[in-house]
């Protein structure tokens, strides 16, 4: 399987560096998978590491994520342009404008709110930076 030496071939040779990367990843996941419920958190950044994690300490995790039905398109997409779809985008802004609101009504307006808010502001300018499909050069076919 070819996700098999991709995953060999980038995996740390140090045991401990696998353990510490295997907790990123698994700790990374955890957080995805609860900001998929959470408004602010953002999944995506959260997955993408996770799969980054897995690729140097656990090729059976990094296997999973790559053909998991919701994570395997993100982490596609992000692999063959770094590439983070309209929907994806759209859901993370309003999840973040929810959560900016809310901390806004029930927290005091004091620095770490305004921090907390800035945060998301710059999460979310860098995720429309990020393309939304190939450009078409790169799609085209091409004829020699």
């Amino acid at each position: 399987m070819r996700l098999e030496l991709m995953t060999r071939q980038t995996q740390s040779s140090s045991k401990i560096a696998r353990v510490l990367f295997g907790l990123l990843a698994y700790v990374s996941l955890g957080v995805g998978l609860i900001a998929i419920v959470i408004p602010g958190l953002p999944t995506t950044e959260f997955i993408l590491l996770a799969a980054w994690a897995a690729t140097k300490s656990s090729p059976r995790l990094s296997a999973w994520l790559e053909n998991h039905r919701l994570f395997g398109p993100i982490l596609s997409n992000w692999r063959n342009g770094k590439i983070i779809q309209r929907k994806a985008k759209v859901s993370a802004t309003v999840s973040m404008l929810l959560c900016a609101g809310l901390m806004l009504y029930v927290l005091d307006h004091d620095w770490p709110v305004f921090l907390a808010i800035a945060g998301m502001s710059m999460g979310n300018l860098w995720i429309w930076s990020r393309p939304e499909r190939l450009p078409k050069a790169a799609t085209a076919p091409q004829n020699h």
